[in-house]
């Protein structure tokens, strides 16, 4: 047997060095698959007033990771801006049910792993019967049921029907605010008017969008979806249409026995926000660990207890509560979840351009 030559030696050693780097390369591709932590960032966009620091901080800490958080205010800006930009590189979404529909419809989510999430044992059966729309979860996650409702101060309101009318009462002219959000207030004139939220028919939505533009809305400072709660903390409102969470919020404890907060007994858009993880999403098997960790009866019951909810949505949580909630679930029973309205959208997009745009 000779012995190599220098040319037979170099090709030898660079044949070892390739097939070590590349046996390493391997390695970390496969410890990367089985390390949904590795990224070290898991990107989340969520409503406003909708996500509880304690969790957010529990679970940085239990996985060793950083949680990137955005705000969104409405399900059409956050349909938006990831319709233009793809996932917007989020991990984790909070689409309410009807929006759910239709980014399931328009291939915008990613099929969610469910032997991943043993906690999905806790969602309660009202939850599991409004989703309709996803009655086995394999798009979405119920994360919290509920309903807007109003917001009064009866330090300076002191007669008032607790109905969506009481936008029509003109003594509070200038004083009260509805939020900018197109289901929510068309859905509050149906339910008023003794239809469905959800209705189809042209002459319904037509009666409900004469009664936001000519008794409600000449008595309102404006639309907002954002900043409604601000304002009735302030002063400038006195009577507003919102989410109990975020009315709360911006007020001191001492002064939430001024508030009368209540869901008209007319019925209303109910809506269930689930977590979604968008198309493409960088951090799948993270975000499958976040879904995971919410729903652990301990770290739910500090969501229900940070904004006082009813535990709508976890059969478990409720026993670990130390707050009460600022209404309860048996108070949703007249109201209706919204659905997907498929090809009357149009229709209802009209209508509110109506309101929102034309005097």
């Amino acid at each position: 047997m000779s012995r190599p030559t220098n040319k037979h030696l170099f090709i030898s050693i660079v044949l070892f060095v390739l097939t070590i780097f590349l046996f390493s390369g391997c390695s970390k591709a496969d410890t990367s698959s089985k390390n949904p932590t590795k990224s070290k960032k898991l990107y989340v966009y969520n409503w406003s007033y909708y996500t509880p620091d304690s969790v957010i901080e529990a679970f940085e800490k239990e996985y060793g990771v950083d949680v990137v958080l955005d705000y969104f205010a409405s399900n059409e800006e956050m349909f938006a801006k990831l319709k233009a930009s793809g996932n917007a590189g989020y991990d984790i979404i909070f689409p309410s049910g009807d929006y759910v529909s239709i980014m399931m419809h328009e291939g915008m989510l990613e099929k969610i792993d469910t032997s991943k999430i043993p906690n999905l044992e806790y969602i309660t059966p009202l939850a599991i019967e409004k989703a309709t729309y996803d009655p086995t979860m394999e798009y979405s996650v119920p994360y919290y049921l509920g309903a807007s409702g109003i917001a009064v101060n009866k330090k300076m309101v002191k007669e008032y029907e607790k109905s969506w009318n009481i936008f029509s009462n003109k003594k509070f002219a200038d004083r009260m605010v509805m939020m900018d959000d197109m289901r929510e207030v068309l859905g509050d004139a149906l339910a008023y008017l003794g239809y469905s939220v959800n209705t189809t028919s042209a002459e319904e939505l037509e009666e409900a969008r004469v009664l936001v533009n000519t008794k409600w809305k000449p008595n309102l400072v404006k639309f907002d979806a954002e900043g409604f709660a601000k304002g009735f903390a302030s002063g400038e409102y006195w009577v507003a249409h919102g989410y109990a969470e975020a009315i709360f919020e911006e007020l001191p404890e001492e002064k939430w026995a001024n508030v009368d907060f209540f869901l008209p007994l007319d019925g209303g858009p109910m809506y269930i926000d689930s977590m979604c993880i968008p198309k493409g999403a960088r951090n799948y098997e993270l975000a499958l660990l976040f879904i995971n960790f919410i729903h652990q009866p301990e770290n739910y019951a500090q969501f229900l207890d940070r904004f006082h909810f009813p535990a709508s949505v976890n059969t478990a949580a409720e026993q670990f509560t130390t707050t009460t909630p600022f209404y309860t679930v048996d108070m949703l029973k007249n109201y209706e979840l919204k659905d997907d309205l498929g090809t009357s959208l149009d229709r209802y997009n009209k209508a509110w351009e109506s309101i929102r745009y034309i005097n």
